[in-house]
């Protein structure tokens, strides 16, 4: 069976699916444009922004020049950060995350299945990670960022961050498989898939109302049930 459709029934038997979050949550391959998008919604809904722990993780640049030392200690820390933001989020009526808890599962199995976490790690990360859901409610929408692999090696040159700069393409090339496969089997909420490669909702206006008006006509489908 497959491991992201064994984690999702993992999760469903656990989490209490009549409590919804009025929470948008970005997610997608690295560099493919969540934050950008997060900012534009911020500005047309007036949510709060919940920023991904990036600038201020200690162990994210050691981690891409030493994975298997690492792999374990930077999934726990995300894990703990973005714990914590599903619980203060929970408190605020609308917001808007780049990227949260869900998807993180899927970097701590490519970890494994790449050497660098142990299977024992992996099992105790999974299963913190189901024991943690059993206490944050689910978002109203979460919103799957499409975009080949090309695409995502040229914006992450652009934004010129040096530890990703070292990661080889086979890496993006399997991340992007795995975010795939991951959201073919998501069932935690509403979802909303969107491919951005033809897309640049940042520079062009017609290309921003496009994705906005596809997010709101989901969230006005979602609140009519």
């Amino acid at each position: 069976m497959n491991e992201y459709k064994n984690f999702f029934e993992l999760i469903e038997n656990k989490r209490k699916e009549e409590v919804i979050m009025n929470a948008i949550i970005i997610d997608g391959p690295v560099g493919v444009g969540k934050t950008s998008l997060m900012e534009i919604l911020v500005s047309e809904f007036g949510y709060k922004p919940f920023l991904e722990p990036v600038s201020d993780n200690p162990l994210l640049d050691k981690f891409y020049y030493n994975r298997k030392r690492y792999s374990f200690p930077l999934q726990i820390f995300f894990l703990n950060r973005r714990f914590a933001m599903l619980k203060d989020a929970q408190e605020l009526d609308g917001t808007i995350m780049d990227r949260s808890i869900y998807g993180d599962v899927i970097f701590a199995r490519m970890l494994c299945d790449g050497g660098d976490m142990e299977k024992e790690e992996y099992a105790l990360y999974k299963e913190l990670l189901a024991n943690m859901l059993e206490h944050v409610q689910a978002p109203k929408l979460i919103i799957y960022l499409e975009t080949s692999v090309d695409k995502v090696i040229e914006k992450i040159k652009k934004r010129g961050r040096d530890y990703e700069q070292v990661v080889e393409r086979e890496y993006w090339e399997q991340l992007n498989k795995e975010y795939r496969d991951y959201f073919n089997y998501y069932n935690i909420s509403p979802i909303l898939k969107i491919n951005v490669d033809d897309l640049d909702y940042v520079n062009n206006n017609d290309d921003r109302n496009f994705v906005i008006n596809l997010i709101k006509n989901k969230l006005e489908e979602i609140n009519k049930k």
